[in-house]
C-alpha cells in the first residue's frame, strides 16, 4: 500500500498547520499515512562551518525518512511572511544531504493562519521553492481564518471542506500513479 508522511513545517506544541495536515491526510482514502512532528528533530543552525563538523544524526534520520514514502503532506507556518525558522532549518540541512528534498514525489502543501490570508505568503514561497526541489507533483491548499473555519479538529465552513477533499483527492490520484 502507498503511504505518505504529514507534517507541519513548525515547532510548536499547539500547532495550527499541524492540525491541518493531519486532518488532510485523515481525508485519504486508499493511502496509509504517518504523521510526524518536527520537534523531534534538533539541529544545530545550519551554515557551512557546522557543515564541516558532518552532518548531524536528526538531519540524516529525517532525510533518510523522507526516502520511506510515496509523497508529503506539509502545511507551512507562516512567520513574518516566510518559513518558521525551524522548518527553514531542517529543510535546509535535508538539502545539503539530498538537493530533491522531496525525491520527485507527490506534494500537498498547504498553509494557514489566523488570519484571513491563510499563510498566503509562505504557500507562495513554498511553490516557488519545492518545485525545484524534487516537488514532482505540487497541489496547494490555503485554510485563512484558522480559527474560525477548524473546530473540533474538522474544517467547518462546507466549501473551504470540499475545496480541500478535492486537493486531497487530486494528490492521492497523483501518489497512485
Amino acid at each position: 500500500m502507498k503511504k505518505i508522511l504529514a507534517f507541519a513545517g513548525s515547532t510548536s506544541s499547539t500547532s495550527i498547520n499541524k492540525k491541518l495536515a493531519t486532518f488532510a491526510a485523515e481525508n485519504l482514502e486508499n493511502t496509509s499515512f504517518d504523521v510526524i512532528d518536527l520537534r523531534d528533530f534538533t539541529l544545530p543552525i545550519y551554515s557551512e562551518d557546522e557543515e564541516k563538523n558532518g552532518f548531524p544524526e536528526d538531519a540524516k534520520k529525517f532525510s533518510t525518512l523522507l526516502d520511506n514514502y510515496d509523497g508529503f503532506i506539509l502545511s507551512l507556518a507562516e512567520h513574518n511572511g516566510s518559513y518558521a525558522a525551524a522548518f527553514k532549518n531542517i529543510f535546509d540541512w535535508s538539502s545539503r544531504i539530498e538537493a530533491k528534498v522531496f525525491r520527485n514525489k507527490p506534494l500537498l502543501l498547504m498553509a494557514t493562519s489566523p488570519g484571513a490570508l491563510g499563510g498566503k505568503f509562505v504557500l507562495q514561497a513554498g511553490e516557488q521553492r519545492f518545485s525545484r526541489q524534487g516537488a514532482k507533483e505540487l497541489i496547494t491548499y490555503s485554510l485563512p481564518s484558522f480559527y474560525d473555519n477548524f473546530k473540533e479538529d474538522v474544517i467547518v465552513n462546507k466549501e473551504l471542506l470540499n475545496s480541500l477533499k478535492q486537493e486531497v483527492s487530486k494528490f492521492e490520484n497523483f501518489v497512485h500513479q
